[in-house]
């Protein structure tokens, strides 16, 4: 088993692997809540904006109408007495109030009585009402001037709201700037605290990541809280358990196939007695070596081994005694081999050497006597001396044949006349006549 661990990751994790890296969740979130509260908070400025634009213009024409009125009460005497001087005096005193534009003094008839400033004379339409209006960034106001209840005259006072306007502009870009300064400061404080309470699921991120990277499932994640999120990473760790168990059982059966698999390999390509490779494996190794032989232009050889008077041993000790001489004689040629040569068993008491890379003839030619000179020493199974022997016909890879039926027939062939020649001995192909 795996040993479990926990993930010990940074709460800002890379993205899953083969993806262009992009924002972790707590920069998305954070990002959301900014937008969100940024929109809010625009949003209820601009209507504090409005509102306070709305009731200072408010306030500022009311003031405006109130002080027109008071203005045209003390101008009555001045009309009916017809003092011009003392009237323009009077517009003069009132037009210290820095948002005023225009005063307009008329009398009964309409025709201009006095007016502030003095230098010029005024386009401006007046209203057709008394009343005030606000119009064009200005507030008009037309106030009567009564005189034992009846009009005497109008007074027509005009200001302007651009003093109003500098001075919520100023106010607004204050608000502006603090906004921005707590934006900022969300922003910071956004980020500590979802990072803070995003943590387990960042860190349940990476250790998918982790595992699906290593597939180590014997991982487990920390469950910190016994909340949603405690509850996700217990599932999780179920989830890595229930995985983990059944990858071990899979790795398991894997493992007994491929034993199995090994063992009918083995089965299949060796002989069960001698536990050399048997005829299969021969044929398959034969025709590569001669495929490598022809492409490398490499000698090679094959020697064909008949053991001689082993119907004798079958027929007089038995098929016990049989078997035991197979495995004692696979034990003695093997012995006097390279480590790259590779005996075969063909099947009853037909045998194969695989002779690759030679460096001549004479070099399987002096392996020959040794391999007879092993076989024919004394063997005795269960107290009787076996009376085997054995017949080696050789051939050669290119200079025999070129095909793996032709150069086991000339074997073959070979040890037919070796056999004739007195059995014990060997024969090269080309030696059969």
């Amino acid at each position: 088993m795996r040993e479990r661990e926990a993930s010990t990751a940074s709460p800002e994790v890379g993205t899953a692997r083969g993806r262009a890296p992009g924002r972790s969740l707590v920069q998305r979130l954070t990002a959301l809540n900014l937008t969100v509260l940024t929109g809010t908070l625009l949003l209820t400025l601009g209507l504090i904006a409005g509102a306070s634009w709305l009731g200072a213009r408010e306030r500022q024409a009311q003031a405006a109408e109130q002080a027109a009125r008071v203005l045209a009460q003390s101008l009555v005497p001045m009309l009916v007495f017809e003092d011009q001087a003392a009237a323009a005096t009077e517009l003069a005193a009132f037009a210290r109030r820095a948002e005023l534009r225009e005063l307009r003094l008329l009398d009964g008839r309409g025709r201009p009585f006095a007016q502030w400033p003095l230098e010029g004379a005024s386009t401006t339409a007046l209203p057709d009402e008394p009343g005030r209006d606000i119009a064009d960034g200005e507030i008009q106001v037309l106030a009567p001037l009564l005189h034992k209840g009846e009009p005497v005259g109008r007074l027509f006072l005009r200001e302007s709201l651009a003093e109003l306007e500098q001075g919520l502009l100023r106010l607004a870009g204050l608000a502006a700037l603090l906004a921005l300064l707590a934006i900022v400061l969300a922003a910071r404080v956004l980020r500590a605290v979802q990072r803070r309470a995003l943590a387990p699921i960042v860190e349940l991120a990476a250790l998918a990541e982790q595992v699906a990277q290593d597939h180590n499932y014997g991982r487990r994640a920390p469950v910190r809280r016994p909340d949603e999120v405690g509850r996700l990473s217990e599932r999780f760790n179920e989830m890595l358990s229930r995985i983990e168990s059944a990858q071990e059982g899979l790795n398991q059966r894997l493992r007994q196939e491929q034993a199995t698999g090994q063992q009918l390999q083995q089965l299949a390509h060796h002989d069960r007695l001698t536990g050399l490779p048997n005829r299969l494996a021969f044929e398959g190794a034969l025709a590569t070596l001669i495929e490598q032989s022809l492409a490398r232009r490499q000698l090679m050889g094959l020697i064909f081994i008949d053991l001689d008077n082993f119907k004798l041993v079958n027929d007089g000790h038995g098929h016990e005694a049989g078997d035991e001489v197979l495995r004692e004689v696979a034990r003695r040629m093997s012995a006097v081999l390279r480590g790259r040569d590779r005996l075969c068993r063909l099947g009853g008491d037909e045998f194969a050497l695989l002779l690759p890379e030679l460096p001549d003839v004479a070099a399987a030619e002096a392996l020959a006597p040794r391999l007879i000179a092993a076989v024919r020493e004394p063997m005795w199974v269960s107290g009787a001396l076996m009376p085997v022997g054995a017949t080696l016909g050789l051939a050669f890879c290119p200079g025999d044949a070129d095909t793996p039926a032709a150069l086991l027939a000339r074997a073959d062939a070979a040890m037919y006349a070796a056999k004739r020649a007195g059995k014990n001995c060997y024969r090269r192909a080309g030696d059969e006549g």
